[in-house]
């Protein structure tokens, strides 16, 4: 009788911890989804937060006068997010776009390669949307006034989940970067 007790206690316990570890994980999670910390951010980025796109496709940070509109959406779980910034420069020449061109550089939107003229397709599914309805539509985005820079295209098989590119628009001197996964 005393074994039977003895095992009874034992697995209440093991019961018990493993409800305890299952509140915690239930409690993380709505804290995480639903916190202060995981909101929609609109027009609140700095030119500090954005200087990395003008890095990555060699601008150079120093080229940022201001930023005209940012969109940085609350994270899920498992990464799914959409980010989009327009940010004014102080110049940006066509030729200097046109000499940084080949695989990870510039192309014009009326002449991407097959890959990037996908990504920019999947980009295009996201741009109804209120949040970011100042982002160039994907008619424009495609045309000769546009330069596109392939930052990251990933894939699962052959469908697209998840960019990061760049826009310029040299007309402007405004670059639009957009982010998203699924």
């Amino acid at each position: 009788m005393k074994r039977a007790l003895k095992i009874a206690v034992a697995l209440l316990a093991i019961w018990g911890g493993l409800s305890l570890v299952g509140v915690i994980v239930l409690g993380g999670f709505i804290v995480y989804r639903f916190g202060p910390g995981n909101r929609d951010k609109i027009d609140s980025a700095s030119p500090h937060d954005v200087r990395f796109v003008l890095n990555w496709c060699n601008l150079g940070d120093h080229r940022i006068e201001k930023v005209l509109h940012s969109y940085r959406s609350a994270r899920a779980l498992c990464g799914d997010h959409l980010d989009a910034y327009a940010i004014k420069i102080s110049h940006v020449t066509v030729g200097e776009l046109i000499k940084d061109s080949g695989v990870v550089g510039w192309h014009r939107g009326d002449q991407l390669p097959m890959v990037l003229d996908e990504a920019v397709a999947w980009v295009g599914i996201w741009l109804d949307r209120d949040e970011i309805e100042w982002f160039p539509k994907e008619e424009e985005l495609r045309s000769g006034d546009i330069y596109v820079y392939p930052w990251s295209i990933e894939h699962h098989g052959l469908q697209t989940t998840a960019v990061k590119i760049i826009f310029v628009r040299p007309a402007d001197k405004t670059v639009f970067f957009f982010s998203g996964a699924t």
